[in-house]
């Protein structure tokens, strides 16, 4: 992949370059009702103190981005996405990913974030393609593309590089520049099936080499089912870093899964001098001091 290729996202003070040349990127994933039941709750209850609290820690983590979801069965999704992004606006600085398939949510939360978000996401959907697109085209936004279809996520290496193709191919022809997409391979559960995590990874150095963007992956789907998630979950981001993801949708709050970024980044020559590793490393001290 080019070194070049640079994806820039900004929020009320912060920006932050997504580039092969430059340090991983963290987007903080915990803002995510799925498997969250307190935040959940507080969704239900109109309770965005407790979603800018979710992402204060996240940023204190390590977090460079925050993803936003607010997908809640019930929910007025629109309402409530546009209230989260206000919310965690007014707390934290950095930009912000707005995690949605509703282009009414999408809409309304575009028009209340500050800064140069990032869409997530489209997909190779007719639909996804013709209605989302446009809100990206218009506010000049980053998106992340899934690779996925009507079809669900293709089992293999060539139909998840064939559905990146169209959704650049679809891209560009709305004069989005080919640098503000992200493309995300997608993973699935390796305990349905073993090859999942090969297939993924041989995805993301096709897409890197042939259409030379930015790649992102939430990496928790590869341990779903198995004892021991964590352990899986660290050693498989490592894998997908050495195969070109330059951001990384993670929980930032689990040390095990910062201090892999931070090594990898170090060993995959984006840390000049290891001054970021060090600089963790004595941050860590000092807190467990």
């Amino acid at each position: 992949m080019p070194e070049d290729v640079r994806t820039i996202l900004r929020g009320s003070q912060a920006e932050v370059v997504i580039s092969p040349g430059e340090p991983t990127v963290v987007i903080g994933e915990r803002i995510n009702p799925t498997g969250h039941r307190r935040l959940a709750r507080a969704l239900e209850a109109g309770d965005f103190s407790f979603v800018a609290r979710e992402a204060q820690a996240q940023v204190e983590a390590g977090a460079e981005v925050i993803d936003i979801n607010v997908g809640l069965p019930g929910l007025n999704e629109p309402k409530a996405l546009a209230s989260a992004v206000e919310a965690v606006a007014k707390v934290v600085g950095v930009p912000l990913c707005l995690d949605s398939a509703n282009p009414e949510a999408l809409e309304v939360a575009l028009a209340a974030c500050p800064g140069r978000p990032l869409v997530n996401s489209v997909s190779g959907e007719e639909a996804s393609l013709a209605t989302v697109l446009p809100l990206v085209a218009e506010r000049s936004t980053a998106v992340i593309g899934l690779c996925m279809d009507e079809g669900g996520v293709p089992s293999d290496v060539e139909g998840r590089l064939e559905i990146a193709k169209r959704i650049i191919g679809r891209v560009e022809a709305l004069g989005i520049p080919r640098q503000d997409v992200v493309i995300d391979c997608l993973v699935t559960a390796v305990s349905v099936d073993q090859r999942a995590a090969l297939v993924t990874l041989e995805a993301m150095r096709r897409v890197r080499e042939e259409l030379g963007v930015n790649l992102t992956l939430g990496c928790s789907n590869i341990s779903f089912g198995l004892p021991d998630r964590m352990a899986l979950n660290v050693v498989f981001l490592a894998m997908a870093l050495a195969a070109g993801l330059t951001c990384a949708i993670v929980d930032p709050t689990h040390p095990e899964i910062m201090k892999a970024i931070w090594a990898a980044n170090l060993l995959l020559g984006r840390d000049e001098f290891a001054m970021r590793y060090i600089a963790h490393y004595r941050s860590r001290q000092s807190k467990a001091g």
